[in-house]
């Protein structure tokens, strides 16, 4: 069982906090702060992590491209962070963000737009964003 994170309080502790994995990558959950939806999940590196805290604007790590990517920079629907969060023992982090526009891919204001009924069978329930 992974041990629970001990904050001190000290500038730059975060990245000793965080349980990177082998690739030097974290979980990172975009929240709406408002609602408390929850609008995706990526991959974050520590340079990711240090530019979402610098700029104030929700920077992840692309596998598929292969390089940091600020959410928004080509749809234009960027996420103002808030507030960043870690999880009891640092495996996970959390932005908290002011997004306006969808954060899927798909134009959907979530990447958890498919609700699985008990059946097993799946819906969408959101409509896509124009």
């Amino acid at each position: 069982m992974p041990a629970d994170i001990a904050p001190r309080g000290e500038p730059g502790e975060v990245e000793r906090l965080i349980a990177w994995n082998e690739q030097g990558l974290a979980l990172a959950i975009a929240q709406e702060h408002a609602s408390g939806e929850i609008l995706m999940v990526a991959w974050i590196d520590r340079e990711a992590l240090w530019r979402t805290l610098t700029t104030g604007w929700a920077t992840y790590w692309s596998r598929s491209r292969g390089r940091l990517w600020v959410k928004g920079e080509e749809s234009g629907f960027r996420q103002r962070v808030v507030e960043v969060r870690l999880d009891c023992d640092g495996d996970v982090v959390l932005y908290r963000v002011e997004a306006p526009g969808p954060a899927c891919h798909q134009r959907r204001r979530s990447c958890f737009s498919h609700r699985v009924e008990a059946d097993g069978s799946v819906h969408t329930d959101r409509p896509v964003i124009a």
